[in-house]
């Protein structure tokens, strides 16, 4: 149990805490947000955060100005990703969490979120105002690409209405931004002013100009001549000394299976109170590790300086603490979801096959069949077993920490005689210990998760064993990450699977291109782009509606009981079952200074501040 670990450890591991602050439409200095006053507490201890980031002119150029303490220069930071690696470095075109990590230390965006509060804040943009329907960003002077190139209106310009609006490479950007199906219009004021309108007001707007800005001289001759030329962009097999970005970091190296090398932008608009440019690091390393074993091999060897540490782990390495070169952080309840999934897709590919055996497909487009599912799975075996202790029974497609969670959805205990009185209900059978469907097939899937995550491979097992309890045959098949998206976003080829998404515990329409019926990773019933037949299921329906209207609704109070009714759908529905919310507790080499942890932002969102004490360079 949680209590009992953390009892002996640090106390209450953390009290959620949920509240709200209206929304209002006015200028810069009072922008449109919905964040909690409080966010869920962490038990992150004596931190001692800088004032907030300035704007600094000097000779012409629009500074962003850390408060941060001073630090020294040099050094690098080693991290690690498990998998294979980055399959892109065009945050435009990036699906995955490795990607999208990797492009982003590459290219900024207009706008960020503030690290403990969650308001929206400038970053590429000097400023911004808000004026009813009207978004003006300034854009700062003086700021550069790498290549030396001025960032101007043009590159903004360039990268909503040309890339963003025509929904090229990753349609979720240009699904999250659209209201009634509408599209905002952008429109050039000058060399460093845009407007944006959208076309009712639109509550998630602000945060959707956080997509990162990219240069309209490198890109649009790949743009222009299509989609597939455009998805091919910017793979790992790009020289590095080719790439044009605006980040605080530059890719140096990538070497396949291995490593990733960014070196410091030198010519990065951000710096310090001395009023010398960051990033302090010369380098970050990503290390492509195989699998989580190896991850902590290689920190214990002190081959890595941070480790997100898995709950078996936890109690080890903190009675180690003391003694080590490292410091372990509390970061709260995990921001994203960790889930099963069903295929739900009754359709045919262009050659007339079925996505999914219609057998099988019988039998996950039955809602009782579902239900059987998440009452035999057993959440509290998960969470001590797995988790040991350290997460909490998660039955929500929102986050145990996020200001929208349904706090009516209590969930239940496994239960296997609901679950088996669920399966009869639905017309199975139970015959010698093996379960049949009504029309006699014997009940067989397979079921997916990525390799490697060793978490996920734990939890496969622990399902097929529950499943099969109830007379199921389950071939589970742990697989590697990049050919599990690709069967889930593109082929379609598979039953069921143990995934997880990323998520916002400030806002919900983030979740839009999931939910939405048309969205691109809707994959519990993806459908084909442009699919044209409305073949939505009544409460697909209603959650498209629910899409459209809480972006509509301008303070927390209108929202709230809008998005507590998706949550219902689904926990009613059940497309998808939620399993756990792991606490994400991680450990930092002591040497690293400027380390500023919260519960929303993570450990080291701030890499561009990040510094090593006392010379310690490798």
């Amino acid at each position: 149990m949680i209590n009992k670990i953390w009892g002996k450890l640090w106390g209450l591991i953390f009290i959620l805490l949920i509240a709200a602050l209206c929304l209002k439409a006015c200028i810069r200095r009072d922008v449109p947000r919905h964040f909690p006053q409080k966010l869920p507490d962490s038990s992150i201890e004596n931190i001692i955060y800088p004032d907030k980031n300035k704007n600094v002119t000097i000779n012409g150029i629009d500074f962003l100005q850390t408060q941060a303490p001073v630090g020294k220069f040099g050094g690098e930071l080693i991290l690690s990703t498990i998998g294979e690696g980055p399959k892109t470095f065009n945050p435009c075109n990036s699906k995955d969490a490795t990607s999208s990590s990797m492009a982003g230390m590459l290219y900024d965006g207009l706008v960020t979120t503030e690290p403990r509060t969650g308001e929206v804040i400038p970053l590429l943009a000097k400023d911004f105002e808000v004026n009813g329907n009207d978004y003006i960003v300034h854009l700062r002077h003086g700021v550069k690409w790498s290549d030396g190139k001025p960032i101007t209106a043009d590159d903004v310009m360039y990268t909503y209405q040309e890339i963003i609006f025509k929904g090229l490479g990753n349609p979720s950007s240009m699904e999250n931004m659209k209201v009634e199906g509408k599209l905002p219009s952008i429109e050039k004021i000058d060399d460093y002013m845009v407007k944006f309108t959208t076309p009712k007001p639109f509550a998630p707007f602000l945060r959707q100009l956080s997509n990162p800005i990219v240069p309209k001289h490198y890109f649009k001759p790949y743009s222009d001549r299509g989609e597939s030329e455009f998805n091919a962009f910017l793979s790992p097999n790009t020289p590095p000394e080719e790439i044009v970005s605006n980040g605080a970091f530059k890719l140096k190296e990538y070497v396949a299976a291995q490593r990733v090398v960014f070196v410091r932008n030198p010519d990065y608009y951000k710096i310090n109170t001395q009023n010398e440019r960051l990033p302090y690091l010369d380098k970050v390393v990503y290390m492509i590790v195989g699998d989580t074993n190896n991850e902590i091999l290689k920190f214990e060897a002190g081959e890595l300086d941070l480790l997100s540490i898995r709950g078996e782990n936890v109690a080890r390495y903190k009675l180690r603490e003391p003694n080590s070169d490292y410091k372990i952080y509390n970061l709260g309840p995990d921001t994203g979801t960790l889930f099963l999934l069903f295929n739900l897709n009754n359709r045919k590919d262009s050659d007339g096959k079925w996505y999914v055996n219609p057998i099988k497909q019988k039998w996950f487009s039955n809602r009782d069949f579902r239900a059987a599912v998440d009452w035999a799975v057993d959440r509290k075996n998960m969470v001590q077993n797995i988790a040991k202790g350290v997460a909490k029974p998660l039955f929500t497609a929102e986050s145990l920490n996020s200001i929208y969670l349904n706090k009516y959805i209590k969930g239940h205990p496994k239960d296997k005689k609901v679950a088996e009185d669920s399966l009869k209900k639905a017309g199975f059978y139970n015959k010698n210990g093996i379960l049949y469907d009504s029309d006699g097939n014997r009940v067989e899937f397979d079921l997916y998760t990525n390799a490697g995550v060793l978490e996920r491979e734990a939890l496969g097992v622990m399902i097929k064993q529950d499943l099969e309890d109830l007379g199921m045959k389950v071939n589970f098949k742990p697989i590697e990450f990049n050919t599990l998206v690709n069967k889930l976003s593109n082929t379609n080829d598979w039953d069921m699977a143990i995934m997880g998404l990323t998520g916002s515990p400030l806002e919900p329409n983030d979740g839009k291109n999931v939910w939405k019926s048309t969205g691109p990773l809707h994959l519990f019933n993806q459908r084909p782009q442009n699919y044209k037949v409305d073949d939505r299921l009544e409460w697909e329906k209603e959650l498209d509606e629910i899409f459209e209207l809480g972006a509509q609704k301008l303070t927390f109070e209108e929202r709230k009981p809008v998005y507590d009714r998706y949550q219902t759908i689904i926990y009613n529905q059940k497309p998808i079952i939620y399993l756990y919310s792991p606490i994400r507790i991680a450990a930092i080499r002591k040497k690293f200074k400027n380390v500023f942890p919260t519960p929303l932002s993570g450990l080291v969102y701030n890499l561009d501040e990040l510094y090593i004490e006392d010379g310690e360079l490798r």
